[in-house]
């Protein structure tokens, strides 16, 4: 008789091929760039590592993490809605908020500079643009309808529905 009890059923999570999405940014200033992740717009930390030679990692909880893919012509469409032109860099870190004004303040109160203050767009959110600590551009963004409600605006959908 085998004492081992049987390994219970993995969930339909686990037969995913991805079950996380890490973004890694190398900061020049560590301790600037966690106090502002951290403390000020909120992740909560995860782990901390420490090596040899003053190596350090702090990973951050960010709540559900999603891709965006964006084709130029939509990038081009996204920086004329919340900052009035065209950027630079291929990669922005956008976070969900329940409040993109009060955390916009925030962010800049504790070092972001802000590209563009919090507009309404399109699509129903809130969005504000801001160069953050690390060399990051993001968007804070509030939605302001529900998904629903979003997915029946023109334009919405998957690319499924789209082009069958």
């Amino acid at each position: 008789m085998d004492s081992n009890p049987p390994a219970p059923d993995p969930s339909p999570a686990d037969h995913r091929p991805v079950l996380q999405l890490r973004l890694v940014v190398e900061a020049d200033d560590y301790e600037q760039a966690v106090i502002f992740y951290r403390d000020v717009l909120g992740l909560p930390e995860q782990a901390a590592f420490e090596g040899e030679g003053d190596a350090r990692v702090t990973i951050l909880e960010a709540g559900r993490a999603t891709l965006e893919l964006a084709n130029p012509a939509q990038r081009r469409m996204i920086d004329d809605v919340e900052v009035g032109h065209p950027t630079e860099g291929r990669i922005r870190v956008a976070f969900e908020v329940t409040d993109a004004e009060g955390g916009t303040r925030r962010l800049v109160d504790a070092g972001a500079r802000l590209v563009a203050p919090p507009t309404v767009t399109p699509w129903q959110s809130l969005n504000s643009r801001l160069d953050a600590p690390a060399g990051l551009p993001i968007t804070l963004f509030q939605e302001l309808a529900p998904l629903e409600q979003r997915e029946a605006m023109d334009g919405f959908g998957t690319d499924e529905e789209r082009h069958g």
